[in-house]
């Protein structure tokens, strides 16, 4: 019960805080800004491809070879390629905004990576300041439905599984998602400091996502100290890396242009609270693991003192550790894949990749990420430890816990 007090004592001044802060920082909404017609910054429309006929690419002027008639480069091999080849004429109507029902054609060459064929639902952006018949043009593929009914078989398998956790976990989920979008987002652009605003919202979620899933209990709260402490060690250690490192986070064109809408923003700031939510997920699944382990070894031998219980966690623990150190490596590189193909062609050295910022970005998150993982299970598994051995009532094991220890039963004896 003391401990439990302590633990009281920490997360509930810990808890009005982030609500001090969420009250404090909230946005009330994303700043208007005129858009640029760059990346996603463009006004976009559905739209559905009506026909497609085939043309010749020279008739239909998409492709020609380079006024220098140079074919020996990528660009004129392809160009040449292009003009003997078939190219197709799609129309596309418009199905939504003010020019519903407007139609328009685009050329899609033989090359290119996006064939469109009839009936197919598209995106199409439009630029109101170009000439009528370019104002539209195909940004890219509507997959809506397919995403959609990907997410349905998600959380079915999710509630099937998992029960009343399963829905429990969804509405964490969505409520994840909605601190995101209507706090974390929003803050960021109304120019609050993304440190701040990250620690305020990571805490926010931690506290909704476990609590909820979870419950109210001491092993939930134990869980919930342990990320807190690992969190606050990845913020210290990525607030040191990433200045050392002369780290900008402004490295490729949606960090550019987000930088060139609101300059007001810190860059290495956004790196940094990118680092602190994206080990949040991780951090949660790794100490909610440690002190249900600690908590069914107690149940399972009452007796065993605290440092027997955490030299068994701790065991279960580095299991844990390794493969979760290799899932997030492995799932940068997979993400990465493309860019460490064009090192490989550049035939690059280790060092030179290491050592671009947009790599070395990389490299920072995943090891600050991976330190607090590595920390967080000892940390979580010694508190847990110390809660669960203090319930036992006395040194020696009551008789009853001694027949359940061995597994077996029997009935108290009259003293």
């Amino acid at each position: 019960m003391h401990l439990r007090k302590v633990i009281a004592a920490v997360l509930i001044p810990f808890a009005v805080a982030v609500l001090v802060g969420l009250a404090v920082l909230w946005p009330g909404g994303a700043p208007a800004h005129e858009r640029t017609g760059v990346g996603f910054d463009r006004q976009t429309q559905d739209a559905t491809v009506t026909k497609v006929v085939e043309v010749s690419c020279r008739e239909a002027g998409a492709s020609g070879v380079p006024p220098t008639g140079d074919t020996s480069t990528a660009e004129g091999s392809s160009a040449v390629q292009q003009e003997k080849g078939t190219c197709k004429r799609a129309t596309i109507r418009v199905d939504s905004g003010d020019d519903k029902g407007r139609t328009f054609t685009e050329i899609v060459q033989p090359d290119q990576s996006r064939q469109l064929h009839e009936g197919q639902e598209v995106v199409v952006a439009y630029e109101p300041s170009a000439p009528k018949d370019l104002q539209y043009s195909v940004t890219d593929i509507n997959r809506r439905l397919p995403m959609a009914l990907l997410a349905g078989i998600f959380a079915l398998a999710v509630v099937v599984v998992g029960r009343l956790r399963g829905v429990m976990a969804l509405v964490a989920l969505a409520m994840s998602f909605l601190v995101l979008n209507f706090f974390i987002l929003p803050a960021i652009l109304q120019g609050s400091n993304p440190l701040v605003v990250a620690v305020v919202g990571a805490s926010a979620i931690m506290l909704i996502a476990l609590y909820l899933c979870h419950g109210l209990s001491a092993r939930t709260s134990v869980a919930v100290l342990g990320t807190l402490i690992s969190l606050l060690l990845i913020g210290i250690l990525g607030s040191v890396f990433i200045d050392w490192a002369a780290l900008t986070g402004n490295t490729d064109d949606n960090t550019g242009l987000i930088h060139g809408l609101y300059p007001t923003i810190d860059m290495s700031g956004l790196l940094l609270a990118g680092v602190i939510i994206g080990s949040l997920g991780v951090l949660d699944d790794v100490t909610v693991t440690q002190t249900s382990a600690v908590w069914e070894l107690h149940e399972a031998n009452p007796s065993m003192g605290w440092r027997g219980l955490y030299r068994a966690g701790i065991r279960i623990g580095r299991d844990h550790i390794a493969s979760v150190v290799n899932t997030l490596v492995l799932a940068y590189a997979g993400a990465a894949l493309p860019l460490l193909l064009l090192f490989s062609i550049a035939q690059s050295s280790v060092g030179t990749v290491a050592n671009s910022e947009l790599v070395a970005e990389e490299i920072v998150r995943t090891l600050v990420g991976s330190i607090g993982l590595v920390a967080s299970v000892p940390v979580t598994t010694a508190l847990a430890a110390l809660v669960v051995s203090a319930d036992r009532p006395g040194a020696e094991p009551a008789p009853e816990a001694s027949v359940a220890a061995r597994g077996g039963r029997g009935r108290r004896r009259k003293r």
